[in-house]
């Protein structure tokens, strides 16, 4: 079927108008919008109510390494970006090979020489906790910060992300000193005991979707074991990764444990991934990253990787739940966070007797969803992260119509200055449809047509992901079915994008290796090591 364009007439009829404004003006008078250029919101629905947000400066843009804020050795900065406005609100301290090599050389005396590894767990503990509640004092300057950067929703970041951070770090504080080896039964004459040993320098990559939620996926963990640690944050999301290292030492951290460095993949990431003074390495972004990055740490030193990369998760919808909830709860599992989450809901599977219903509500609520300055009242969706990603979605939307699947809305720009994209939906939308094959990262949901449940399967598994999956039922015989059949690392059952700290996370297939969060992720940032002794005196003693 031919796609139709009916989104120009539709959204047309719908914006309401939202002003986006220059970032300068913003945090530094303490209020959460600004006047600007009239960026469109796609919704009926009104969002006008201003937040209250703190004031918040950018006062950490160096590199933080052994305790201390540093620029680059070469003395470069790169700029960082207000997502609303595209404009630059700070420049922060170019990372490269050289930096890297001062960090991993920090943390490497913190380990072998400084007091982390050899403080009793409980102590670790207090620090993890000292931080946690400095964050929690600090939280809506954070959240601000976050959504000021990353373009996400204050109120996203404030009342959901934030405390799930303060979550993190408690649920990694109760772990620290409960980390112990065993006692292994052997032969009758030795004694046979595991220990259970921080693994040394642990270097970091994290992404910018949710820079906040994974730096403590990461550091958590990893401080819990008694490692030191390099991170390198996402050239696109510097900004609450430093001020968070900075409470850090406020709550005790010795300096050297944690580095922060800025700076791009090409550089500061493959120097970090190919040095051979890190003991273990944790990546987080797109699957053709990891492949380098796996490839750089085995040529280097063979170090262990853990890999948390992209996904192109099914959503199934059955034909016996309640049509509007699953409507809802799909919608939220594509569209939140702008789409830019590796696990969303981007292929749905809808069950051919309901498919029309399905379709037409969730055109509908689509195009309520109310688009706009991330820091009004009521907004669900901000911008996407930068250009680049913004036009990436919007070539895949292209795509999309080019292929023949129906446009139902959507399909465009909003505005005429920032990231902002149309909440998109696809129907008639193929197997081999690079919109259903790909991971498009932005608001843009592909629905798809199914006849029963042995199709489906088939049809949800032959991808190369295989990060999360969502089924909505009311049969338990049809979810036990779908859940072990699914070849994914979560499968959300009548919810979905539920992150608890105790929930491990992590794929099959191309969607990485290990897991995050949870008792699992200890095992990432240890070495088990076997003592054996022998109970008698041997004769050649």
């Amino acid at each position: 079927m031919a796609a139709r364009r009916i989104s120009s007439l539709l959204s047309r009829a719908v914006y309401a108008s939202s002003s986006i404004g220059p970032a300068s003006l913003l945090l530094s008078r303490g209020r959460g919008s600004v006047r600007g250029n009239g960026i469109k919101k796609f919704s009926t629905a009104a969002a006008t109510e201003e937040l209250i947000i703190p004031p918040v400066q950018i006062s950490y843009t160096k590199h933080l390494i052994n305790g201390q804020f540093v620029d680059a050795a070469s003395g470069k900065t790169f700029p960082a970006h207000d997502p609303r406005s595209g404009e630059v609100i700070a420049h922060v301290a170019e990372g490269d090979a050289e930096d890297i090599n001062r960090a991993v050389s920090a943390a490497r005396k913190a380990f072998d020489e400084g007091p982390w590894p050899k403080m009793s767990p409980y102590e670790r503990s207090r620090i993890l906790l000292r931080f946690a509640d400095l964050v929690e004092k600090h939280s809506d300057e954070l959240a601000a910060l976050e959504t000021w950067n990353n373009g996400k929703p204050y109120e996203q970041a404030a009342k959901s992300e934030l405390p799930l951070f303060v979550r993190l770090f408690h649920y990694y504080a109760g772990w620290a000193d409960k980390i112990h080896g065993l006692t292994v039964p052997a032969d009758g004459d030795h004694h046979v005991q595991t220990l259970h040993e921080p693994i040394g320098v642990a270097g970091q990559i994290i992404p910018w979707n949710f820079p906040l939620i994974m730096f403590a996926w990461k550091v958590g963990p990893a401080l819990a074991c008694g490692n030191t640690i390099v991170l390198k944050t996402a050239e696109q999301t510097p900004l609450t990764a430093l001020y968070v290292a900075k409470l850090f030492h406020e709550a005790g951290l010795p300096p050297g444990v944690l580095n922060v460095v800025s700076g791009y993949g090409p550089t500061a990431g493959a120097a970090l991934a190919s040095h051979m003074d890190v003991d273990k390495l944790a990546f987080t972004g797109s699957t053709d990253t990891g492949k380098i990055v796996l490839e750089l740490a085995a040529r280097s030193n063979l170090k262990p990787v853990t890999l948390e990369l992209g996904g192109k998760s099914p959503f199934i919808v059955c034909e016996d739940g309640d049509i509007d909830k699953a409507v809802e709860l799909a919608h939220f599992a594509l569209f939140f966070n702008q789409g830019q989450c590796c696990c969303a809901g981007s292929r749905t599977f809808v069950h051919e007797r309901v498919y029309d219903e399905f379709l037409e509500k969730s055109k509908k609520r689509a195009l309520r969803r109310v688009v706009g300055d991330p820091f009004k009242k009521g907004v669900e969706q901000g911008p996407q992260i930068d250009e680049e990603q913004f036009q990436k979605v919007l070539r895949y939307i292209r795509s999309g119509i080019d292929s023949n699947a129906t446009l139902e809305c959507g399909g465009g720009r909003l505005g005429n200055k920032g990231y902002f994209v149309e909440p998109t939906v696809f129907s008639d939308v193929k197997d081999d449809m690079l919109i259903a094959q790909d991971e498009i990262f932005g608001p843009v949901q592909s629905i798809l047509k199914f006849k029963d449940i042995d199709e489906v399967i088939k049809r949800a598994n032959a991808t190369r992901y295989g990060l999360a999956a969502g089924v909505f039922t009311k049969n338990i015989n049809t979810a036990n079915t779908l859940t072990r059949a699914l070849r994914a690392g979560t499968v959300w059952v009548n919810c979905f994008d539920v992150f608890d700290a105790a929930i491990p996370f992590g794929g099959y297939k191309m969607s990485g290796i290990g897991r995050e969060k949870g008792i699992y992720s200890l095992n990432n940032y240890l070495q088990v090591k076997a003592v054996v002794t022998p109970l008698k005196n041997p004769a050649w003693l």
